[in-house]
């Protein structure tokens, strides 16, 4: 399928096309992370339920820390 992610087009093969699995593609499971599907943020307790599609649209925020 291809999803935009973070402004550029990526043709993705998840096994369960949910947030979650994109995730695990990019190695940020458990990251602490902020997800824009569409437009809309989702919430960290849905991100295992919502599911991808040809088309949307991801951002994904990833906090990092330094000093």
């Amino acid at each position: 399928m291809n999803i935009i992610i973070n402004g550029k087009e990526e043709q993705m093969a998840l096994q369960e096309p949910t947030l979650e699995q994109l995730l695990a593609a990019y190695s940020l499971q458990g990251k602490s992370v902020i997800i824009e599907a569409n437009g809309q943020i989702v919430p960290k307790e849905k991100i295992g339920s919502t599911t991808v599609k040809e088309g949307d649209r991801i951002e994904i925020v990833q906090f990092v820390g330094g000093g």
